[in-house]
Order: C-alpha cells, then structure tokens, then sequence
C-alpha cells in the first residue's frame, strides 16, 4: 500500500554508517592517537548482523554507484521527498557497540552522534536522531544521555537487542531514568554484539538465519522489561522495538498473559495483565511487517488489540518492500492517520513540539 498522504513521520531508517575516517574528526587526540596507531582506522565496523553487500542490507535500486546506500542526498530525494514525509528519525547502527574495550566504544559512540548531528541533523532540518550508546558501561551511557539532552534533534536512546544481558536487568535502570526524565523514547534496533550466539542452541551457518533470529529476542526483551517491572518504576517510558518484526508479538502477549495469571505472585509488581503494559508502553515499526497478505495483517493488527502500537518505517535502505509499497496491505483504513502520525508524536515527545499543526491537519483531513 501506498502512503495516502504527505506529512509521515518514519520512524526508522538508516543513514550510511560512518567509516572511522568519517569518525576521526569528531574523536578527541587521545583516541585520533590510540585508534590510529593501532590500525585500528583500517577497521570497517559493519555489523555481521546487517553485511553491507547483503541483498536485504540495502535495495537495489536505492544503492549508488558512487555513494554507499544511505547519503544524504539519497536520502532526501528517494526517502523524505520520495515518500513525503515531515520528519525521519535516523538510527545509525555502528559497530563500536560489540567493542570489549568499554572507553573505546564510548568515546566511538559519541563520535558517531557528534557525526549524526553535523553531517545529517545541521544539514537537514527534517531529520531527527538516536543517542546512540553502549550499554555494557551504564555511567558512560547515561552520561552521552546528559551530554546530548540540551539537543532536542535527539528524540530517543538507541541499543541493539541482542547484547550481553537483557534489558530489564535494574542495572539499566539509570538509562531508563535519564531517558524518562529528558523526554527521550528508548530503541531497541535488531542487530547483535555476538557476545553470544544469536540462538539459544548455538551459532547459525547462515545471514538469514540471524535475521529471523532477531524476533526471539525482542519476544525475550519484551518479557523481561515487564517481568523486572521497569515500566511500574518509569511510567512514562516508552520502548520502541525497531525492525522487530510483528507477527510474534500477539502470540508474546497471550501466552506472558497466561503464564501470569498461574505465577504473579512471583512478581507482584506487575499488578495488571502484561498485555495490557505491552499496548501502553511497547511500540513496533511497521517494517518488516512479516504478514503473508492483507488477511494476516489485518488479524495481527486485531489481535495486538490497540491501534497505538504501530509506528510507521521504511526501514530504508533496507529491502522490506517493492517500489512505493511502503505500508502493508491489510492496515484498516481508519488506523492509517495514527501509524504513520499520531502514535509517533505520542511516543515522542521532543517530536510532537515540533510537528507544525498545518501539515498534520492536511493529513487528517485527506485520510
């Protein structure tokens, strides 16, 4: 389906991931000295999670021949102009995140956001931007937080959903503190450090088997986020689950509801039904929207029981779908303002100050 208006706000696509000369300027000498001493310039930093000469990693009519997939003036003419839209918030998935080395990966990370908002959020006032962040060390993360903050460009906290310990482990709880008290959504992006096996019975052979991978462990994050009651302790916290895929996510919610009902004396901080936290508190890009037709979409949909829940993407470069086709078939037709606008301001508080009334009436109107 084709976007039936102008005005959408994507929610996740992907600027071309800086290599380290890119980052260079934005290090400080220290780590210009330690990164390039130890070769450690001649580094790619792609992740194994998204190979960049994959056919999924980027669209073959959205790649270039003299520009990686992902430029700026790519983006602008196939993305924001291509498909309308007000706003886009860019999720820049850099390598430095698997690194062991704690400082390095901080300080490679607030190169990558400084590099966000030079090169992308300076030049292009429809743009929007993660803070990107390592979790493995939780006082640099919140400190890049604090750091960033003041720039209300940044609207939300991003990490990988497969890392070395799950997310609702208290240890995370001041990122989630900072993120609340700043206005800031927290994202969770496919995408691994490969501290462990992306399966729980060991190392797949191959690419794809990795990516289908990827909806265990958001199903497992989702779980453990309400079973170590994080959204009891920051209520207005959302959680973005980005490329999650959604078909997973009715059947998460039947059976953590079932499963509750026999053992929530075990947790009695999570006072209500879990599906009821997830449709408050959990939301899911639409791409990849893994629906076999307009019949399953529209029963996934029903069966998820909120229309809050789906935040309009492209996933660009990313190929999840043909052409202009950016939105599945099968979304009822009345759920179409709050995907692709209104949930999207609701969950993103920084956005919704600036979305101009002009163009979200003209959306609602043409609707």
């Amino acid at each position: 389906m084709r976007l039936p208006f102008a005005g959408a706000i994507d929610c996740d696509f992907h600027p071309a991931a800086p290599g380290m000369p890119q980052l260079l300027p934005y290090l400080d000498e220290y780590w210009r000295e330690q990164i390039c001493n130890r070769a450690i310039d001649r580094m790619s930093f792609a992740m194994m999670s998204y190979p960049p000469n994959a056919p999924i990693s980027a669209r073959a009519d959205w790649r270039a021949a003299t520009e990686g997939a992902g430029s700026l003036a790519q983006v602008r003419a196939q993305l924001l102009d291509g498909f309308g839209l007000k706003f886009a918030i860019a999720n820049v998935i850099h390598g430095c995140v698997a690194l062991h080395n704690d400082d390095m990966a901080a300080a490679i990370c607030r190169a990558v956001n400084e590099w966000l908002r030079a090169e992308w959020l300076d030049r292009e006032p429809r743009l929007r931007g993660s803070i990107l962040v390592g979790p493995q060390d939780v006082s640099q993360a919140v400190a890049e937080i604090e750091r960033l903050a003041p720039d209300r460009r940044f609207v939300q906290v991003l990490m990988l959903v497969m890392g070395e310990k799950l997310l609702g482990r208290r240890e995370f709880f001041p990122i989630y503190e900072a993120a609340e008290r700043h206005g800031l959504a927290i994202g969770v992006h496919a995408g691994s450090t490969y501290r462990y096996a992306p399966t729980i019975v060991g190392w797949p052979v191959y690419q794809f088997e990795d990516y289908v991978a990827q909806a265990q462990a958001f199903a497992n994050q989702t779980v453990s986020l309400i079973a170590e009651g994080v959204f009891r302790r920051f209520p207005r916290l959302k959680v973005v689950l980005l490329e999650s895929g959604v078909s997973w996510l009715p059947m998460t919610m039947w059976r953590t509801d079932k499963t509750w009902r026999g053992a929530r004396s075990e947790v009695p901080w999570v006072d209500r039904w879990p599906s009821e936290i997830i449709r408050e508190h959990i939301r899911l890009s639409t791409q990849p929207f893994d629906a076999t037709d307009a019949t399953a979409v529209a029963q996934t949909v029903d069966r998820i029981g909120s229309e809050e829940v789906l935040l309009f993407s492209t996933d660009y470069p990313h190929a999840q779908f043909v052409g202009e086709e950016a939105l599945p078939d099968g979304l009822p037709h009345e759920m179409l303002r709050k995907v692709l606008v209104e949930n999207a301001l609701a969950t993103y508080p920084r956005l919704a100050q600036d979305a101009a009334t002009p163009a979200i009436a003209d959306a609602k109107e043409d609707v």
